[in-house]
């Protein structure tokens, strides 16, 4: 059987690579033209379905556009990799967005970086393939677009670093991440409206890590930001779950969370985090302090 087209051209790209230089011939030539051979053959991988050769042919590609000196091909060709090796190896992925962040924060093009590393995040929270590196990631791209003044961009990132920090049971970590995601929320007309969510969020976070102390002095911190929190149902909420893990009441716990759920249908992410209060307040009949 003969070669394929992706092959054919693979073939004249490492020629093209690994061939001298004449007397009257440029490298910088050589390696734009093996740049483009090895791009031709990336592509034509992708026609045929063979993510990882394609993605390995675009890093071939970006490795002589970078001895070209032409690096704003190459973090393209790096990014090109990923998307070929999302297909079929979610780490080689990483690897190529890494290299790719490498040369744009290297450029100074932050904005892109903090893009690469929410697409990294993205890689690592899909189907749970490594959730502690995910929310890194996302917290590193929520800083980087903070930096740029992306703030409801950060904001996204922080947000779902804070879900992603629940789920690994670093309720700490969850919490303060809601708190700045809330904190920014208040400077917005358009987001004021979810301040109460996030509040809620690191309240019931406090109370999962057993620290009803950190509870009440979180409640007394939201009133004074905002004077209508109080008087939500999300406040209440959270007063009446602290009252009722103070006195070991599990009956009253259950009773608010049933009664909570009949107005506001519970999410998943509050569901597993009241199961747990609930578990812990069952062990322990003396009651959370």
């Amino acid at each position: 059987m003969g070669k394929s087209q992706a092959e054919d051209y693979l073939a004249k790209a490492e020629k093209k690579a690994s061939s001298s230089v004449g007397w009257f011939g440029s490298s910088s030539s050589k390696w734009e033209e093996a740049g483009d051979l090895f791009a031709q053959a990336a592509n034509a991988f992708k026609v045929e379905k063979r993510w990882r050769e394609s993605g390995q042919a675009f890093e071939r590609e970006a490795a002589c556009r970078q001895q070209a000196n032409e690096m704003n091909d190459a973090m393209n060709a790096f990014h090109n990799a990923a998307k070929s090796y999302k297909k079929s190896d979610p780490e080689a992925a990483v690897t190529a967005l890494h290299q790719c962040i490498k040369l744009l924060v290297n450029s100074g093009h932050f904005r892109q970086a903090a893009d690469r590393e929410k697409e990294i995040a993205a890689i690592y929270a899909q189907d749970g393939l490594d959730v502690a590196k995910a929310r890194d990631s996302f917290v590193r791209a929520g800083d980087w677009y903070k930096q740029e003044d992306a703030n409801a961009t950060a904001n996204q990132c922080y947000q779902q670093a804070a879900e992603l920090s629940a789920d690994l049971q670093d309720y700490q970590r969850s919490m303060e991440l809601y708190q700045t995601v809330a904190d920014w929320s208040l400077t917005s007309a358009l987001t004021k409206y979810s301040v109460k969510e996030y509040w809620l969020r690191a309240a019931l976070c406090s109370m999962a890590m057993g620290d009803l102390v950190t509870t009440q002095r979180l409640l007394e911190t939201f009133a004074q930001k905002d004077v209508t929190f109080p008087s939500t149902r999300e406040a209440k909420f959270a007063h009446e779950l602290m009252d009722a893990c103070e006195q070991a009441d599990v009956e009253r716990y259950t009773a608010a969370v049933y009664q909570y759920d009949q107005v506001t249908k519970l999410d998943n992410w509050k569901t597993g985090v009241l199961l747990r209060i609930k578990k812990a307040l069952e062990e322990d009949e003396g009651g959370l302090t």
